[in-house]
């Protein structure tokens, strides 16, 4: 059964930490590329399932509302799930917050586009594929 609501915990590592003293912008993008592996990878669909499919996502956009800095030791958990399929392409939102006192620190979403590894161009996004994750019905936030 495919898991709608993936749940992705980190731990602000002091290499994140930049010269304001709270968590690089640059890690957030990257925890987003690690919670969407993670939740993929839980639904069925590690990396190297794609790769002998022959396609592969790619990151068309991504969009960060900082709302509250992280800092060192923080534990986050990133909430992510699929909100949107089209023929080509998806959207996939993300939710962190700082499990010590559930503040939300960032909301953010990627444009995802599916596409055929030897050509390069978007691909139909198959029914195995897209049968494996599940839009929630009431998503977090």
């Amino acid at each position: 059964m495919p898991i709608p609501v993936y749940e992705y915990r980190i731990v602000v590592a002091p290499s994140d930490i930049d010269e304001n003293n709270h968590a690089n912008n640059v890690c957030f993008v990257r925890w987003m590329q690690e919670a969407a592996v993670a939740h993929s990878t839980a639904n069925g669909w590690p990396s190297d399932r794609y790769t002998e499919l022959g396609q592969v996502w790619v990151a068309r956009r991504h969009t960060v509302e900082y709302l509250r800095p992280a800092f060192e030791g923080d534990l986050i958990t990133v909430q992510t799930w699929v909100s949107s399929w089209k023929n080509v392409s998806s959207v996939r939102k993300y939710r962190f917050f700082r499990d010590s006192d559930s503040v939300v620190l960032a909301v953010a979403e990627t444009n995802w586009a599916f596409v055929n590894t030897s050509t390069g161009r978007p691909a139909k996004i198959p029914g195995i594929v897209g049968d494996s994750f599940m839009i929630p019905e009431c998503p977090p936030g």
